[in-house]
């Protein structure tokens, strides 16, 4: 029989990414939830703000950061994820898996990176980062290792429907490019950890010069928070071979095709144009 590490609930996973960007009183509000999650069921906003020692405003304030109208829409949400756990389970892979097994938890892991992450995301953060996108005067995606991968994908879509953008996947490119930016500007980091040191420098050097940051990330306390202006956390739960984050890659892709998509659709007749000005381009090559 495969074993099984049940999840947690995704509102509070994403609780958790939260966490390092809210004040001192809903971060007093936020711990007692992710540490008290399977007890709130029982209880109202005033019990909760009580036993947590915060306010009945902050407990307010601190659900509708989570995407939430009303803590009763937050409470029924909660529960309803943990009565019913399909879908929030992950099978660990083992060496003596057969090959039909490795195949049904791996196409498994990467659903459920996708549903958890679509659950996690903030629709807020979503929204700041599609007004940016279509707003912006240049786009760069900025991605080192398996997500230099994601950051070509992003740039190659974005262009095809005329937006003026790059990849860039070399340290000192990304700095020299990232010094040039100004207002107007803007970069999609793509980054699992968010903990690369030379993606952090850069990072700076594009806020410094006017730029909006955007970025897309696994963990919600990494470094990388303090020099986003917009956040979109994936919550990937590795089957196997974790430092290459295989799951997280396709929560990734995801979001940046659900940007794109979004962008594509905000013009859309001057996107349906391009894209067969681009495909034309690159047919007349093949003749």
């Amino acid at each position: 029989m495969n074993e099984s590490v049940k999840k947690i609930p995704s509102c509070v996973t994403m609780l958790q990414s939260l966490m390092p960007k809210l004040s001192d009183t809903k971060k007093v509000a936020g711990q007692y939830i992710i540490d008290h999650y399977l007890e709130i069921e029982n209880l109202n906003i005033t019990e909760l703000a009580e036993v947590s020692g915060t306010s009945l405003s902050t407990i307010v304030r601190l659900t509708k950061d989570l995407g939430f109208k009303k803590y009763q829409d937050f409470k029924l949400n909660l529960v309803r994820e943990i009565e019913n756990p399909v879908g929030f389970f992950h099978e660990a892979l083992k060496r003596d898996d057969t090959l039909e097994t490795i195949k049904e938890k791996v196409f498994k892991s990467n659903s459920e990176a996708i549903l958890s992450t679509l659950k996690s995301i903030s629709e807020e953060e979503f929204e700041k980062a599609v007004e940016l996108l279509a707003n912006a005067k240049r786009i760069e995606f900025y991605g080192f290792g398996g997500s230099a991968a994601v950051a070509l994908d992003a740039s190659h879509k974005f262009l095809k429907i005329g937006v003026k953008c790059q990849a860039l996947n070399d340290n000192d490119l990304q700095a020299m490019s990232a010094s040039l930016l100004s207002e107007g500007d803007v970069v999609v980091a793509i980054t699992h950890t968010g903990r690369n040191k030379a993606l952090l420098y850069n990072l700076k050097l594009a806020r410094e010069a006017g730029a909006s940051v955007i970025v897309i990330t696994n963990f919600g306390s990494s470094p990388v928070l303090k020099h986003a202006d917009v956040t979109l956390f994936t919550t990937a739960q590795e089957t196997a071979f974790k430092s290459d984050a295989l799951s997280s890659r396709i929560a990734e892709l995801t979001i940046i095709d659900a940007l794109y998509v979004s962008i594509a659709f905000d013009r859309y007749e001057e996107s349906n144009k391009n894209i067969g000005i681009t495909r034309n381009a690159t047919i007349g090559k093949k003749k």
